[in-house]
């Protein structure tokens, strides 16, 4: 059964060959017959195709140039964020609360003023936003590649809201992230956590309100939390403070 229906499906590849050969043949010969009248026409389908091929490899090459131009923009801004935090890091820890005390005066908080001391509870930085709201923020400077502890977030929650009124608390830090504990405390107590990437585009001019909603996402490089067990201890390119 199974050969006999493959010597039918040959027989009728066989016969659909034929009739497709007679009917190549047919319209060459009709074609010679009058060409006068289909050359015109096969010069036009020619043309358009042809015209055709070249618009959807121009679009393509666009789209591919379009799309270059996006990454490298995205390279250099990261780059730029880079350099501007390399300048951060060269500041000590008592230089860089002062600095971000600027960067809360740049974008319109009044009243700011720098603790400077061990024993601050957690405020490094006290001010008031434009619509009268109390800022407290918490400046960990830690090396790039360290992590914010959940430690060091249990004792900023601790603090916040019960010593210093916090409407909006915030902690910044120069390292890449919180671990998974560190901002999983954070966003279940309303704490806004400002790591490297997005403190990068704060120096840069983004806006504090602007940042405030993201909490410890944004466009950075690293946008999840590192793994819990990686307390920011001190290192060479590292200062602790608060």
């Amino acid at each position: 059964m199974a050969a006999r229906r493959r010597r039918l499906k040959k027989k009728t590849r066989r016969q659909v060959q034929i009739w497709a050969a007679v009917a190549a043949g047919v319209a060459l010969v009709w074609g010679a017959a009058n060409w006068s009248t289909v050359w015109p026409v096969l010069v036009t389908v020619l043309a358009a195709a042809a015209l055709g091929g070249s618009c959807w490899a121009l679009l393509r090459a666009h789209r591919q140039a379009v799309g270059r131009d996006r990454a490298w923009r995205a390279q250099e801004e990261a780059r730029a964020r880079e350099l501007s935090m390399t300048q951060v890091d060269a500041l000590t820890w008592q230089e860089f609360e002062m600095y971000i005390a600027e960067l809360c005066r740049r974008d319109g908080c009044r009243d700011v003023v720098v603790s400077g001391r061990s024993g601050d509870l957690g405020a490094d930085v006290v001010g008031y936003l434009a619509d009268g709201r109390k800022l407290v923020i918490q400046c960990k400077k830690y090396a790039a590649h360290r992590s914010v502890s959940s430690q060091d977030m249990q004792k900023f929650v601790g603090t916040a809201r019960l010593e210093h009124r916090a409407d909006v608390a915030l902690f910044v830090t120069t390292c890449r992230a919180f671990t998974r504990d560190a901002l999983g405390l954070a966003l279940r107590q309303d704490i806004v956590a400002l790591h490297r990437d997005l403190l990068g585009s704060w120096v840069k001019g983004a806006h504090l309100e602007s940042l405030i909603p993201l909490n410890g996402t944004g466009g950075g490089t690293r946008l999840r939390p590192s793994a819990p067990g990686c307390p920011p201890g001190p290192g060479p390119s590292q200062g602790v403070n608060g």
